[in-house]
């Protein structure tokens, strides 16, 4: 199998280079931003370097100014996160000349929140991120993205026919594969494990330090673990503490930390002045399924085996896979949860301007009207301006439910 997939992200990258002096791109580490970047910029004439050359790296920080005015004209800078002392000399240098598609940055964290950036490119960067790849990226299905046909739905939602299927034990396949083309590059789950191991090593050992100087990094593995068991539930921070000697403040911390490499982020929750009894807890949730079910000791048999944790995860798995669509989307896109304290929820709630989505997940392959019951909470709440309510299921076929509720099969998501 080929090491290239075609992205989402590339058509919003060509039409950044041609009005931005600089693109970055950034995401987890292994997500594929090298790869892309170097697919765009190298047949453009863009000369490549990178940060985790030990040469590179201190050139840069050794003399930042004249790292930058020695550069090509056009160049890409990978792993920038590394070298934070030349953003300053890049934005002087772009004032200086401001010329289209200048730089081609790539970073392992979100370079806007790390304290020693003094001053962001603001107005002179575009800002995209990469996530693992999506099924559609790996089946090279990226024309339109999933809320082309979703939020353009007139009546029910339509999709191919091939694209509407049981997915049984392949679901669970599909939730451990993950994104990260390494991983699925590997000839085995064996092999696959192994790399899962090593990249959180990578992960603990060199990107927290680059980034952080923190202490008890032994404890960052079992947190990982810790946190991994709490994809798409509630956060809270006193059960990811009771584990640890350490305060509920500095595992806040931790936490942050990994959002900031971009491992796990929270959803926050959705309301409206109308919805007092709403939760205000976000939830947590990791950018990659692979890595979810790597940190949990979990294969595709024993997920399959095990019908609530594979619900638990397939939430996380179908947020994921609606962010990577929504990427590229023409519209811009928000992402939230429901919950009320009556325990009335809705796992995904999406904002496309006024109008409101909402979305709930389930593995099993029946739905039933009670599987709706969060949806049309909503829908009760935002009646002029709820544009669809889906249940994703595991069938094969699109069923109506009611004014604007559908079940849909998460296979049209592949």
């Amino acid at each position: 199998m080929s090491e290239f997939y075609p992205r989402f992200a590339e058509s919003i990258i060509n039409d950044a280079l041609r009005d931005s002096p600089v693109v970055l791109i950034h995401g987890s580490r292994q997500s594929g931003k090298t790869t892309l970047a170097k697919q765009i910029g190298e047949p453009l004439g863009y000369h490549y370097f990178s940060f985790d050359d030990a040469n590179q790296l201190a050139a840069a920080k050794a003399d930042p100014v004249g790292f930058v005015r020695d550069l090509p004209d056009f160049c890409i800078l990978d792993e920038i996160q590394r070298a934070p002392e030349l953003f300053a000399a890049i934005k002087a240098n772009v004032d200086a000349n401001r010329v289209a598609g200048r730089f081609i940055l790539t970073g392992s964290a979100n370079i806007l929140l790390l304290p020693t950036l003094s001053d962001s490119l603001a107005g002179r960067m575009e800002i995209v991120h990469l996530r693992p790849l999506s099924r559609a990226e790996i089946a090279g299905r990226v024309a339109k993205t999933v809320f082309d046909e979703l939020l353009s739905a007139k009546g029910s939602p339509t999709f191919a026919p091939a694209r509407l299927r049981r997915l049984g034990s392949e679901l669970s396949e599909i939730v451990c594969a993950g994104g990260y083309p390494p991983a699925i590059l590997r000839s085995s789950v064996r092999r696959r494990s192994v790399w899962y191991r090593d990249y959180v090593t990578t992960l603990i050992q060199r990107d927290v330090q680059d980034i952080a100087a923190i202490q008890n990094l032994s404890v960052l593995p079992r947190l990982l673990e810790t946190a991994a068991s709490q994809t798409a539930r509630l956060f809270n921070v006193s059960e990811l503490a009771s584990p640890f000697a350490l305060s509920r403040p500095t595992i806040s911390d931790y936490i942050g930390l990994l959002g900031q490499l971009f491992i796990i982020e929270q959803l926050q929750p959705w309301h409206t002045n109308r919805l007092s009894r709403s939760i205000k807890t976000p939830k947590l949730h990791f950018l990659d399924t692979g890595l979810v079910c790597s940190l949990l000791g979990l294969t595709a048999d024993t997920l399959y085996q095990d019908r609530g944790l594979l619900g638990q995860i397939l939430e996380t798995f179908v947020l994921q896979e609606l962010r990577k669509h929504a990427d590229s989307f023409d519209e811009p896109l928000k992402f939230f949860h429901f919950r009320n304290k009556d325990k009335v929820e809705v796992d995904i709630v999406v904002e496309a301007g006024r109008r409101i989505y909402g979305i709930e997940v389930k593995s099993a392959s029946t739905v039933t009207a009670a599987d709706f019951k969060g949806l049309k909470k909503l829908q009760q709440h935002v009646p002029s301006d709820f544009g669809l309510g889906v249940v994703f299921y595991d069938g094969d076929a699109v069923l109506p439910f009611g004014e604007g509720l559908f079940a849909v099969p998460v296979s049209v998501l592949l």
